[in-house]
């Protein structure tokens, strides 16, 4: 990887100490959250008609409506939705890193991206939105509105049989959360060696709004939320190799779909499908640390013995 690259895919992590590293590569709608599914009423009909489909499908469009307000309010959305990008840091090269506190985003004549100028204006915006991202959700909406989606968000698990509170704590046991922090959210141990990756088929600010709403931004940091709308899944998994590029990673793809299926298998990688069918253990809840694990042992263990036999 040369050095224009590395700079792109932003700091590379340690090499782990020689421990071994799980890198989980997650799928978002229908792995991690459920949103397509309950707006198109596919999750709904796999019960058989023992759920409503209409109140799935009203539940979905709450969701749909706030993420789509909070991109456009708060990361920009309504001005870049034409320049979407398959990672935050992607424009770095461009980012001058000047002081953005007094920054006028609504009247620095931005464009769709042309020249380096326009390239620079769109990267200024991409590092509002990740220091945005970090600070959490609490900062950026009243607390009433915050009500709202705290009922929403456990009207939703309920309705999903606590896919979302199941998705979560399979988080929170890879990485393991030390209870709250002083302005209330969840920390991270940061001895904790397992990295979570966001690899998702939408449109980069709206799926990282998404991290913020469903309270996944513990666990996923922006840098490791990648769109491949424009490139393909594949690719995302070639850039997410070369960041992570040491012995010590083994990885592991998550999701519900054909394309990321193909792209593990093209990396060699484990791929656990995800299955919206209510008698699967591979939904959630269902699906544990300990399944996946499983995957992890037949890949690279099977992998490690071969290479003794060389």
């Amino acid at each position: 990887m040369n050095e224009n690259t590395s700079e792109k895919l932003g700091t590379l992590v340690s090499d782990g100490g020689g421990e071994t590293v799980n890198v989980y590569i997650w799928d978002m709608d229908e792995t991690l959250i459920l949103l397509r599914s309950l707006l198109n009423g596919t999750y709904a009909e796999s019960f058989n008609g023992s759920k409503d489909v209409k109140r799935g499908i009203e539940i979905g469009e709450m969701w749909e409506k706030h993420i789509l307000n909070i991109s456009d309010d708060s990361f920009f959305y309504e001005q870049i939705e034409d320049c979407n990008e398959p990672f935050i840091d992607s424009l770095r090269q461009y980012d001058d890193g000047k002081d953005l506190s007094q920054y006028d985003f609504k009247q620095d004549d931005f464009t769709t991206p042309s020249d380096d100028l326009s390239k620079r204006k769109l990267a200024y915006r991409h590092r509002a939105v990740a220091q945005k991202y970090e600070k959490g959700l609490r900062p950026l909406i009243d607390s009433e509105t915050m009500s709202v989606l705290d009922e929403l968000y456990h009207v939703t698990d309920e309705y999903t049989e606590r896919w979302l509170s199941s998705a979560r704590a399979f988080l929170e046991q890879c990485s393991c959360v030390k209870g709250e922090s002083n302005d209330g959210t969840s920390s991270i141990d940061q001895s904790s060696k397992d990295i979570h990756i966001l690899v998702t088929s939408g449109a980069l600010i709206p799926s990282l709004v998404k991290c913020l709403l469903f309270r996944l931004d513990t666990f996923i940091r922006h840098e490791n939320v990648y769109s491949s709308i424009d490139v393909g899944k594949l690719q995302c998994f070639k850039w997410i190799k070369e960041r992570f590029n040491n012995p010590s990673f083994r990885f592991c793809a998550i999701g519900d779909g054909w394309e990321e299926c193909a792209a593990a298998q093209a990396m060699q990688w484990p791929f656990v499908k995800i299955d919206l069918q209510p008698e699967s253990s591979h939904r959630f809840p269902g699906v544990t640390p300990k399944t996946v694990s499983y995957y992890f042992a037949a890949v690279y263990e099977n992998s490690d013995a071969d290479t003794n036999k060389e």
